[in-house]
């Protein structure tokens, strides 16, 4: 930030719940806005929303925070070849994020994002820990699973991602396949038996499936 960067993890206070400027205004209000800056067109769908609502929903359906989120976001689009132009992303992040009201230094840039990713890795061990450790049955799984869908879409609907009915019917379908595979090969790992006591699916241990 400008002035008193948020420690790893904490959030910075929103300003106001005034409206955020619209793209003409921001033009007119500060011409230096680099051009791929102000056509940058994600999170439109929340213009005018705080921080704090947004940080709710996202700590009520996940363990990354809106900042976290957003410029996790920032960091994919605005990927070079040579890196990240984390300077230009903490110069604007106003103007690219309607939700943010202050400006970030690279280092909370790259702060924000190093805890996004982390926080991405530990959910994804603790996930997969619980699909291949039978605490869920296969239906179980299967809510869980629908459940993370309709979350992960929903972000990316917010981000701008227009999303076909058939693109969502065949992920869906993708993930449930991959998800049923995960648990039929984690049993083949907890069972010395060679068939599964649950569903009696049999396997041929020390051999994949």
């Amino acid at each position: 930030m400008t002035e008193g960067e948020p420690p790893d993890g904490a959030e910075p206070e929103p300003a106001d719940d005034t409206e955020v400027a619209t793209d003409a205004d921001s033009e007119v209000s500060d011409p230096e806005v680099p051009p791929d800056v102000r056509k940058y067109d994600r999170f439109k769908k929340i213009e005018g929303g705080t921080y704090d609502r947004a940080n709710d929903f996202l700590r009520d359906r996940t363990y990354v925070t809106a900042r976290e989120w957003a410029i996790a976001r920032l960091c994919a689009d605005f990927r070079t070849e040579t890196g990240v132009e984390m300077t230009k992303i903490g110069e604007n992040l106003p103007e690219l994020v309607p939700f943010m009201t202050d400006t970030y230094t690279p280092q909370a840039v790259n702060q924000a994002r190093a805890a996004f990713e982390e926080k991405v890795r530990k959910s994804g061990a603790t996930f997969l820990y619980g699909a291949m450790s039978d605490f869920f049955t296969a239906e179980e799984l299967d809510d869980v699973m629908y459940e993370a869908t309709e979350v992960a879409k929903f972000l990316l609907e917010v981000e701008g991602v227009d999303l076909a009915v058939e693109e969502e019917l065949e992920a869906e379908d993708r993930i449930s396949e991959v998800m049923r595979e995960v648990q039929e090969h984690s049993a083949a790992l907890r069972h010395d038996e060679v068939c599964c006591p649950e569903c009696g699916t049999e396997f041929e241990p020390g051999t994949e499936q």
